[in-house]
């Protein structure tokens, strides 16, 4: 008698994910901290624009060293102090840079994905007074608008199977499983303070759940 193998899940959400994106070009992309390889994708909904910062080769067996990073123009381009991100972002390249090999997904999803005006307006309502959350809400936004599925999608591409997630937000693991990337365990990253982004982060501690 003929039985019919169940759908392997993770292998459907993969390819369904894979759908998603374009892959681009791809070119060298030397830095100060180390001469990586840089990927680019499009995602096919939005035509937004996404990267892949690759350190070494992969093994479809290993665990491979990754952050997922949403673009931050305030904080990578002009140095702002009201977040973390650009501490974040080259902490975690340092990381990529001394095991020798690794993964940064940059997103295109400026202020949780609320865009750049949208996130100048939020701004403004932080210094009248409002939390981040409470600013996103006001003008309309959840919590947080990041969609993560595309990050399985250029996984899928690089032949990347299950990553160690450098992270402090969790919701970032569940959105990964998912979509059907493996995520073999979470690698915290202590983020620096100061008077600027120190309300900051204890509202993405308090009511976003980051394990600060």
């Amino acid at each position: 008698e003929y039985f019919a193998s169940k759908p392997n899940i993770k292998e459907i959400l993969l390819k369904k994910n894979s759908e998603l994106i374009e892959f681009i070009e791809s070119c060298e992309f030397p830095t100060e901290i180390a001469n990586f390889h840089l990927y680019a994708f499009k995602e096919n909904l939005t035509n937004k624009e996404h990267l892949a910062i690759v350190l070494g080769s992969f093994d479809h067996n290993v665990h491979v060293l990754a952050r997922i990073h949403c673009q931050c123009i305030t904080g990578e381009s002009s140095f702002s102090l009201r977040c973390d991100c650009r501490f974040q972002l080259t902490e975690s390249l340092k990381k990529i840079a001394k095991k020798g090999s690794g993964i940064i997904f940059y997103l295109q999803q400026e202020g949780r994905n609320i865009g750049l005006l949208n996130k100048i307006r939020a701004y403004k309502l932080q210094d009248e007074g409002l939390d981040t959350v409470e600013a996103n809400h006001k003008l309309g936004f959840a919590d947080d608008s990041r969609d993560y599925k595309i990050v399985s999608a250029m996984a899928k591409y690089l032949g990347i199977n299950s990553i160690d997630l450098m992270t402090n937000n969790p919701r970032k693991i569940e959105a990964l499983e998912e979509s059907g990337l493996t995520v073999n365990k979470r690698i915290p990253i202590k983020s620096k303070t100061n008077k600027y982004n120190r309300n900051y982060l204890k509202t993405k501690a308090k009511k976003l759940g980051h394990l600060l």
